[in-house]
């Protein structure tokens, strides 16, 4: 008879780490060595009830107990959703796809049994499976050696037995930290419908709509042809962003858009959900608005044994109430330890290719539980990469059409370049040559379509999310920002920070100013005023970038935010310096300072590396913190210069005062929020900002220039230096809300000026219909 293998488990730290240790489970639980386990839940919405399965009697703990839906030890090795769904498939003959698992919270277990010899210090990752009906008993196929049999019980009944410790049940604290499952359930399902309503409402007010044109008779009739394909090709942009987001997010998305008719509630849960893009609030760190109550209701026929007159498990399409740092580029419960150990068995080339902005990661774990298969001895690691191309391949086959039928009616030879390299690249992975066209387009139709920011991968900020800025070029208004593009090898050249770290051969950046017509993918929450593009190092080392502005949603913010802003926390002597002209130039003056800077990189110990993958998931805080503060430093020294004029000096410091708090109200998770509060702390403690006794804010303008050359040369420094430590360490200690931004936001708040804007493009919605 073969002998069954012995279960290992992995050995944690007491924070929950792996230590690299495994060991076997009899040694763990005999040591009291720190490990991993799930718990899946069943719960039916209609009834409001638990599944709970009875303990084999053979159990070495807690036999013959009534316990969790289903329950098992992570093993060494294997990871926590795959674990979930496999323990409730061979518990309970239940098989769901991943979108139906909720990671609710985790929660640590410590328990001593069997007199003393079962010590358990165990690390639980607590899932919701939220089905809409109970699924009929005789439906599940139980494991005898786990499981002796199942029953449903009403969430309530079940927390009043466990608060009572009834000795037919597995003890859990309802009072500690286990009563958040039932604290989820009951907030869900007892919620206040007309309180909802209004905090909707309230959030969807901080936005100030805007309607979004441009004057088309500038373009030939030809392009006028192309641009309604080039406005359906951005729109798939939306559906490939929505999939980046999350992977239940698409299913939510039609969902809520079919249903927002129903009620006043579902109208503005849509609403606001169009703006986000997501279940996730940009405005509020990412606090989920939604739930998963709210989410799509889905069937899988064959998730159990088939029961006569019983179509299948309906359940809800889940997502997490925190936003997972993941998004929807790495598997959900992969850590960055697992992901570097991984990396690091690559070859170089794959290496490149992992820590991409082009590919997603996935396990072959679940690829194999998806597809049935069984487990064959292939890699030894459990993670790999698949490319966007193949990742989205339907979407990006749909938009590469649209594309090349675009590219073949304009009249415009660079257009005409871009459009049939960029559908080339949707299709080969391959984005080096469509971004030199980007660069190079001259086209009084301006086209931006790709991925291309990273700020949704909060994990490494390695991967690019989808997104599309359709304008119409403003000629006069580019022409008369050529001055900075111009000027940048000599901005790099006199920089405050080492001339080490300084390069040689900065290339200018181009401007392009457009009046915005239509733009999709990521593009949700705040909108963006200006893009500085590609984001690739090997091409800004090669061709430096270029620069888009956004002239007429810059307008709508200084008009319905920032001149607001500006009346209600600057101080009234300083209020006349705020106007558009300072506004619109330091926008433009930001973007130009991404181009300038340390880039690519020589570490301490000789290797070639960049600033992006050297400080990870601080970069782009960083790095949006460094455009700010030089764009502030550059503005003066071109003033010095002679090379613009001395009567910005005062606006344009003012004027950023007001931009500081506009910013800062996006919240302190987004890259822009974080990194405008770091620059706000960092001059209010210089004494360059001044709280006033009224609550108001002064600029001090004899100490203004050396607390922002004093904080650019922090930036710049630890930039060059790759030092992800001293980046963490500095956004630590300033990117929070100190005292008088809290008074600024507050009044805000209650004056109820808009947070940011929320366009409607006529031209395109004509298109699209």
């Amino acid at each position: 008879m073969q002998q069954q293998a012995v279960e290992h488990l992995d050995v944690l730290t007491k924070t929950g780490l792996k230590t690299g240790v495994s060991k076997p489970r009899g040694d763990v639980h005999r040591n009291g060595d720190y490990h991993r386990a799930v718990h899946v839940w069943l719960f039916a919405e209609r009834t409001q009830e638990l599944l709970l399965q009875r303990r084999a009697s053979c159990k070495d703990s807690w036999p013959d107990l009534w316990d969790i839906s289903s329950a098992g030890h992570i093993s060494a090795g294997d990871s926590s959703l795959i674990t979930a769904r496999r323990e409730l498939e061979e518990e309970l003959g239940v098989i769901l796809p991943k979108d139906a698992f909720e990671l609710i919270f985790i929660y640590l277990q410590h328990s001593v049994i069997n007199d003393g010899k079962y010590i358990n210090n165990e690390f639980n990752d607590v899932y919701l499976v939220t089905t809409l009906d109970p699924i009929p008993l005789e439906a599940f196929a139980l494991q005898e050696s786990e499981v002796s049999a199942v029953k449903y019980i009403f969430y309530e009944e079940y927390k009043r037995l466990l608060a009572k410790e009834d000795s037919d049940y597995v003890p859990y604290d309802v009072n500690g930290e286990y009563g958040q499952l039932f604290d989820v359930i009951e907030k869900r399902y007892k919620e206040n419908t007309v309180a909802r309503s209004l905090t909707l409402q309230k959030q969807i007010s901080r936005y100030a709509p805007v309607s979004l044109s441009a004057e088309l008779s500038g373009l030939s009739d030809l392009d006028r042809k192309a641009l309604g394909l080039v406005v359906k090709a951005a729109a798939v942009m939306d559906e490939i962003f929505l999939l980046q987001s999350w992977y239940s997010n698409p299913a939510l998305s039609d969902w809520l858009k079919e249903y927002a008719d129903s009620s006043e509630l579902n109208k503005l849960k849509w609403s606001y959900y169009q703006i986000n893009k997501s279940p996730w609030s940009s405005l509020d760190e990412d606090v989920a608005f939604l739930t998963t109550a709210d989410s799509a209701i889905r069937l899988f026929s064959n998730a159990t044994r088939t029961v006569r007159d019983w179509k299948g498990v309906e359940y809800r399409a889940a997502f997490p109430v925190s936003k997972p740092a993941c998004a929807n580029f790495y598997p959900p419960d992969m850590d960055k330890m697992e992901f570097d150990l991984w990396k690091d068995s690559l070859e170089k080339d794959e290496q490149k290719e992992a820590t991409g902005f082009f590919s997603v990661i996935k396990r072959h774990s679940e690829f194999i539980l998806d597809s049935h298969q069984s487990a064959s001895k292939g890699s030894s690691h459990d993670l790999y990469i698949v490319p966007y191309s193949e990742e989205y391949q339907p979407l990006l086959v749909k938009a590469a059409d649209l594309l090349h039928k675009a590219g073949d009616i304009t009249d415009s030879p660079s257009l005409k370049r871009l459009l049939h390299s960029k559908a080339d690249a949707f299709l080969s992975n391959n984005y080096y040559d469509s971004d030199i066209a980007w660069l190079e387009l001259d086209s009084k139709l301006d086209v931006t379509i790709g991925p291309y920011e990273t700020y949704e991968d909060k994990l490494f900020g390695y991967k690019a999310t989808f997104e599309a800025f359709i304008g119409i070029k403003d000629d006069e208004a580019t022409a008369q920002l050529k001055l900075f593009g111009d000027n940048l090898q000599l901005l790099e050249q006199n920089l405050p920070m080492d001339s080490a770290y300084k390069s040689k051969d900065v290339s200018a950046a181009p401007i392009r100013v457009i009046q915005l017509l239509y733009n999709a993918g990521d593009v949700k929450g705040p909108q963006t005023l200006a893009f500085n593009l590609p984001n690739d190092d090997s091409i800004v080392k090669d061709r430096g970038t270029s620069m888009v502005m956004l002239k007429n949603v810059s307008e709508a913010k200084f008009k319905h935010i920032l001149l607001p802003i500006a009346a209600a926390c600057v101080a009234e002597e300083q209020q006349e310096h705020v106007d558009f002209e300072s506004f619109f130039t330091h926008t433009i003056c930001h973007e130009c300072c991404h181009g300038i800077g340390p880039h690519t990189i020589t570490l301490p110990n000789g290797q070639k590396s960049t600033v992006r993958l050297e400080l990870q998931e601080f970069y782009s805080a960083v790095e949006e913190a460094k455009a700010d503060i030089v764009g502030l430093w550059a503005l003066r020294f071109l003033i010095s210069q002679d090379l613009l004029s001395e009567s910005l000096l005062k606006s344009m410091y003012v004027s950023f005062l007001a931009g500081c708090i506009r910013s800062v109200r996006f919240g302190l998770e987004e890259a822009h929020g974080k990194g405008q509060a770091l620059q706000f702390n960092w001059l209010y403690e210089k004494g360059a900002f001044v709280w006033k006794t009224e609550g108001t804010i002064s600029v001090d303008f004899t100490k203004i220039e050396g607390a922002v050359e004093s904080l650019s040369r922090e930036i710049l420094t630890l930039q060059a230096k790759g030092d992800k430590e001293a980046a963490g360490l500095l956004l630590q200690k300033y990117s929070v809300l100190s005292e008088p931004l809290k008074v600024a936001l507050k009044k805000l708040e209650t004056i109820q000026v808009p947070v940011d804007v929320t366009p409607t493009f006529p031209i395109a919605s004509k298109i699209l219909q």
